[in-house]
């Protein structure tokens, strides 16, 4: 025969109402923590009616005086010697034009006024214009050797001529290069870098002297 429990003396049916009043003493508990306001019972101590018995301390009064000035520069003498000075009474001069007595020097004649050079005139006529080294068969040369035809010139299909101006120099070197007339498509560029990395040329002569004298160099780009 099997023991059945009595219903009334089952307490699972309060566990939910038994768990629910857990939860709400809890909270209740942490909320008064929380709202807890403690109170300092301590005495704060003050420093009233204490007396110091420090030392004190003098600090001396320094004066300090002032450097004294620097002396006064002394005037510089000048000494103005006359100027009138009579040259027959000079005789303690002795010049040394390493020869003697006998030696006859011959007397220097100029049949023609000097000429004045002024290395920085750059003339744009010449008695014989300047030359590149090996004449234009070496000129024409050096172009097809260096000459490069842009990529970007030969894809838009751009031809023409640059016309290079430059100066020549005496000892041949190339200076002042500016274009006069440009086709674009990089041609310009080219032309400008063939010309400065030429070598030297001949330099124009005047009267048979080497001077600094404008080019004009024409360079023609076309398409075979």
């Amino acid at each position: 025969m099997e023991h059945k429990k009595n219903p009334k003396l089952d307490l699972r049916k309060w566990s939910g109402t038994l768990f629910n009043l857990g939860l709400a003493v809890s909270l209740g508990a942490v909320l008064v923590a929380f709202e807890w306001k403690a109170r300092d019972q301590g005495i704060i101590k003050t420093f009233e009616g204490i007396e110091d018995d420090w030392d004190e301390i003098e600090i001396p009064q320094t004066i300090q005086n002032p450097p004294p000035p620097p002396p006064p520069p002394t005037p510089i003498e000048v000494n103005i010697l006359p100027d009138d000075i009579d040259i027959d009474k000079i005789t303690d001069i002795k010049i040394d034009l390493n020869t003697n007595e006998q030696a006859d020097i011959p007397e220097v004649e100029l049949t023609e006024a000097p000429i004045k050079e002024d290395i920085d005139v750059i003339v744009d006529f010449v008695d014989v214009q300047a030359m590149f080294k090996g004449g234009m068969d070496a000129w024409y040369a050096y172009l097809n050797k260096n000459l490069k035809y842009p990529a970007q010139a030969k894809r838009i299909g751009i031809e023409g001529m640059v016309i290079v101006r430059f100066v020549v120099n005496t000892d041949g070197s190339i200076q002042d290069i500016e274009l006069v007339r440009t086709i674009g498509g990089g041609c310009d560029e080219i032309a400008k870098e063939v010309i400065e990395n030429s070598p030297n040329w001949t330099p124009g002569r005047i009267g048979g002297r080497a001077v600094r004298s404008r080019m004009t160099m024409p360079i023609r780009f076309r398409l075979n």
